[in-house]
């Protein structure tokens, strides 16, 4: 497994592959990797000839008061576990190998961006968009693997690699879950004891509601019946929504691909996730 630090090192790499006729998968990952990061490289490994995963955590996705200083760093553990799974190369740059000091440019995907999370966090998705947009230049990938977790930072990325004509396919992998349903994430570090056991209420909210929306529920009805439900469970609630899957628009009563979206504060530990139905046929 190669670890590269720089731009050029990681060209040269690519360059000898794609000269050779080898399909590249890429992984972008901010490390503190976990089994759903390994399940996204054991993927690209079935689809691609090499996989490229990018360890970098990164500054312009983290609002005022986030966790950026704080965010785990765990690279001798990250090494091992993507060594075991075969990993081709790890990508590992520094900040100023990312980011110019005078740099002036920033991608953006309006409407999508401003949604949901966008609300709360100011500019995150500007931050995502630019680092992933500047990675996919970098790497050059004929694919790309993301968690569906992450539903609209995977919506945010896919309008972009369509909007800029990016000869790149996206594809979404199933959230990978705890025993207890809990969505595995990086941030579930931050809980305690006593709020790991109230975490997997999340999932199990969704759960409800995708039952209450397929029994014909009224939607607002839906989504104030779940913000209580984590409320009176120790959640500060940030959103819960029913949307179209396709667009992430709130959904309308003759919408039948759905996903249902929610962010919630337990203690400081920000959770998402998210659930993916059809009427029709869940």
């Amino acid at each position: 497994m190669h670890i590269v630090n720089t731009v050029e090192a990681l060209r040269a790499l690519v360059n000898t592959w794609k000269a050779a006729g080898e399909h590249i998968a890429f992984v972008p990952t901010m490390g503190n990797l976990h089994a759903g990061h390994c399940q996204l490289v054991k993927a690209a490994k079935e689809t691609a000839d090499k996989v490229v995963v990018s360890i970098f955590v990164n500054p312009t996705q983290f609002g005022i008061g986030e966790d950026f200083e704080s965010y785990p760093r765990t690279e001798a553990q990250d090494h091992e576990q993507l060594r075991a799974i075969n990993t081709d190369v790890v990508f590992q740059p520094a900040v100023s190998e990312m980011y110019s000091p005078t740099a002036k440019t920033t991608v953006s995907v309006a409407g999508l961006s401003e949604l949901y999370c966008g609300v709360s966090r100011i500019g995150h998705f500007d931050g995502v968009a630019t680092v992933v947009c500047k990675l996919f230049n970098m790497v050059q990938p004929d694919i790309a693997l993301f968690g569906l977790k992450d539903f609209q930072q995977l919506a945010v990325i896919r309008t972009m690699v369509n909007d800029l004509n990016m000869p790149i396919k996206i594809i979404g992998i199933e959230t990978v879950r705890e025993a207890n349903g809990l969505a595995m994430s990086s941030r579930n570090g931050y809980l305690t004891s006593k709020q790991q056991q109230i975490a997997p209420l999340l999932y199990q909210t969704l759960c409800t509601a995708r039952e209450e929306v397929i029994a014909g529920t009224n939607y607002t009805t839906v989504e104030q019946h779940a913000l209580l439900t984590l409320q009176q469970a120790g959640f500060q609630p940030d959103y819960f929504r029913v949307c179209r899957s396709n667009d992430l628009a709130p959904a309308q009563i003759d919408d039948t691909e759905l996903v249902l979206l929610v962010a919630a504060k337990l203690g400081k530990t920000r959770l998402i996730d998210n659930l993916c139905f059809s009427k029709h046929t869940a």
